[in-house]
This record gives structure tokens, C-alpha cells and sequence, in this order.
């Protein structure tokens, strides 16, 4: 997969810092048996893999069920999604010492993409599983697995009419995996990503039918990289022409205000001429916000 999945809009994060304080909750196993016995069923697979936690439990549990010869994770890296999210699909890969493919794509070279419509992710899913169909097919593998789960059917997902357009399986959607379930088991099997931030590509900060560019991609993924290095695990920057909107988590807004020169002296640097944040905090898929008015 592409780095990171497509945004959703519940704040995941929210619902997960109830467990993490404490209360105790049972991992999904009989989830889990109904998903080894799906998995069990496709013989052999690749698997669009980002390296996130969602493509990275589907292929800890496929390497537990099918011979290692029979599995591939394929990455896809492309300007849309920020450079150091490879090495950590390249490091999970290594580690669970399965077969990994990096290939390149760009989305940029479509003008439908680059025009950025509503259904701006149906054009970039259908041009990645083409592709991962195609290696499929050569690689003697019967079919091609996506980490969605059902969590993500909250929100507007266009790229989900590719993927049933080209057969692509969703197994963990099928046994009824929400995010998390997923975050969980995923501890339970001590993945060292189990909490990692959600992360959707680039092109999700900008708003639909302004058009995307390799300028504005990397504007973003410097403006929100910084925000990282400063502390700010779970941030969007929103991008408006010279103006921007920081998400973060509400819990992080004192924190983030108290570095207001910092951010403001940086975020000019980049380019942008007005930095605003957005109180109602962090939250992915907020710009399909305006699809459901």
C-alpha cells in the first residue's frame, strides 16, 4: 500500500486513550481465528503493505498462517507521502522476515489526480492495484490483500470502488477488525508500531479542486515533519494557498502555543504567510468534513 492509509474521520486516538488509561479489554481472538482461517484460504497473496499498523498486523498474522514463499508485501512510495515512512515499512518488512517489494509510483503524471476531485483517491487506488495485481500475476500469487478495517467505512472512502473493481480482499474487514481491535492485537503481539499515528497521504491536506503539486506536497511534509521533531506525534497541517491550519490533539494546544514563535518564524520560512490553529484539535479526514453539509 501506498504509506499510510487513507484518513478517516473518527478520532481514533480519542477512543483509544480509554484502554491505554487502564481499563482492561480482552484481544479479539475469535476475530483473530476467523482471520487466520480467511487468510488460510487465499493459499498465497502480496500484500499492499505502508508499514503502518493496520498493513503491519495483516502480515504478521499472514507470515503465522502461510509458508513465507507464498507471501509478498509490496510498498508503494510516491511524493505523496512523506520520505521517512519507508524506512519503517522497511524495517517492520525486515522484521518479520518476510519478502518486500518497494516500487514507485506517481500520481502527479495524472491529471485527474493533479485536479484533485472528491473522488481524487479513486484514481491513485486504481493505478496502485493495477500495479499490484500485475506483480500478482507474475509472482504466481492469487490474490491481492488491502489492510482496511471496519472503522475506516466511517468515512468517504472513493478508493474502495477500485479495489472492487479489481478484486482486491479486505480480510480484516471481513472478521470484523475495527481500528481497535486492531491496535490491541497488535500490542498483544508486541509489534513496536501498535500505536503508531494514523497517516494518510500528502494530498489529503489539500482541500478538493485546488490542484496538487510536487511544491505543495513537500511544503506540507516540511511544515508537519518540523511539528514532529517538536514533539507533536499526532498533527495534519491543512494547506490554504499562503495560509495554513494546525491540528492537534486538544490535550497538545497549550503546548503547541507555548512554541508559537518558533512554529510561526518556521512555518514562514516555508512559505506559508498565515498560521492558524484549529480548536476543535486534531483529526483525521476533517477536510471531507465539508461532503457532509
Amino acid at each position: 500500500m501506498r504509506i499510510g492509509p487513507e484518513a478517516y474521520s473518527e478520532n481514533i486516538f480519542d477512543i483509544f486513550r480509554v484502554f491505554t488509561q487502564g481499563v482492561k479489554s480482552t484481544p479479539p481472538m475469535n476475530k483473530l481465528t476467523k482471520l487466520k482461517k480467511i487468510i488460510s484460504g487465499y493459499k498465497s497473496c502480496l500484500i499492499a503493505f505502508s508499514g503502518g499498523v493496520d498493513s503491519s498486523l495483516l502480515l504478521k498474522i499472514t507470515s503465522l498462517v502461510l509458508p513465507k514463499d507464498k507471501i509478498l508485501a509490496v510498498t508503494a512510495i510516491s511524493p505523496t507521502y512523506p520520505k521517512k515512512e519507508l524506512i519503517n515499512a522497511k524495517k517492520v518488512a525486515q522484521e518479520l522476515d518476510v519478502r518486500h517489494k518497494i516500487i514507485k509510483t506517481d500520481e502527479l503524471k495524472d491529471a485527474k489526480f493533479v485536479n484533485n476531485p472528491t473522488n481524487r483517491c479513486y484514481y491513485c487506488k486504481k493505478e496502485l492495484f493495477l500495479r499490484l495485481n500485475s506483480i500478482a500475476k507474475k509472482q504466481n500469487l492469487n490474490f491481492v490483500l488491502d489492510a482496511s478495517n471496519i472503522t475506516d467505512k466511517k468515512d468517504f472512502r472513493p478508493g474502495n470502488i477500485a479495489k472492487k473493481e479489481l478484486k482486491v480482499k479486505s480480510p480484516l474487514v471481513q472478521a470484523g477488525f475495527s481500528k481497535e481491535d486492531i491496535r490491541r492485537l497488535s500490542n498483544k503481539f508486541k509489534l513496536k508500531n501498535w500505536n503508531k499515528p494514523a497517516l494518510a497521504c500528502l494530498a489529503s491536506r489539500i482541500p478538493y479542486n485546488i490542484k496538487i503539486s510536487a511544491n505543495l506536497l513537500k511544503q506540507i511534509e516540511k511544515a508537519e515533519t518540523y511539528l514532529q521533531r517538536l514533539g507533536f506525534n499526532h498533527v495534519r497541517v491543512r494547506h490554504y494557498n499562503d495560509s495554513c491550519r494546525i491540528e492537534v490533539h486538544r490535550a497538545d494546544i497549550k503546548k503547541l502555543i507555548g512554541k508559537s514563535n518558533l512554529i510561526v518564524d518556521r512555518f514562514k520560512n516555508i512559505g506559508y504567510n498565515y498560521i492558524t490553529l484549529d480548536l476543535e484539535g486534531y483529526r483525521t479526514g476533517s477536510l471531507n468534513e465539508v461532503l457532509k453539509k
